[in-house]
């Protein structure tokens, strides 16, 4: 039985097909949604949707961030880290924003679990606001005193005139499986994962 593996669409399934399938090219664009050879098939998705595939058993194995494994918190089995995928989930804003106000810090996000996490750690009560994009906008308009949001580089942030005022967590890319599908291709999976390590250190 083929494999089938979701890939997030963008940087990360560049990455991620590079390391898990050189030296085939990367046959995907913004049309071209699924490639299949006599191994595997691969379905390139959007980065949010590579859960609900894995966890739909539609997958075998997804490769998300662990940010977004995290966020999501899947009944799945976290297979490996992978070296590569690595930034920060942190808490940023102006350098002057007071973030000890212990009432009505107001927090803009795309991860609203991880984010009340970290407050209830600090036994400090916020204003969540979620959001789906374009985070760092919110404290530049007043909508939000900071965000929580992942960084690679922080050049967004420093184009915005924010600053990291914490790191909540690290993350790197993660290959993840369906419980059910990993024990009918557990040899598969850990043929493909082996290959994949031998080849990154040739």
């Amino acid at each position: 039985m083929k494999l089938t593996i979701a890939l997030p669409k963008g940087r990360l399934g560049d990455l991620s097909w590079d390391y898990l399938l050189s030296p085939l090219n990367n046959p995907f664009d913004e049309r071209k949604l699924s490639f299949e050879n006599e191994t595997c098939q691969v379905l390139w998705v959007k980065p949010s949707d590579v859960i609900t595939y894995v966890m739909a058993g539609i997958a075998d194995i997804g490769i998300v961030g662990q940010d977004t494994l995290d966020e999501s918190d899947p009944d799945v089995y976290r297979l490996k880290e992978l070296p590569f995928g690595a930034c920060q989930l942190v808490l940023a804003g102006f350098e002057k924003t007071d973030t000890a106000l212990k009432e009505g810090l107001k927090v803009a996000t795309k991860y609203p679990n991880l984010t009340k996490k970290y407050f209830k750690n600090k036994q400090q009560s916020i204003t969540l606001l979620p959001l789906q994009g374009s985070v760092e906008l919110a404290p530049v308009v007043g909508l939000s005193d900071v965000i929580v949001d992942i960084v690679e580089t922080g050049s967004t942030l420093k184009a915005n005139g924010l600053i990291i005022l914490d790191v909540i967590q690290d993350s790197k890319a993660i290959v993840f499986a369906n419980k059910a599908r990993y024990r009918f291709q557990l040899e598969a999976i850990e043929s493909l994962l082996l290959k994949a390590e031998r080849n990154s250190h040739a």
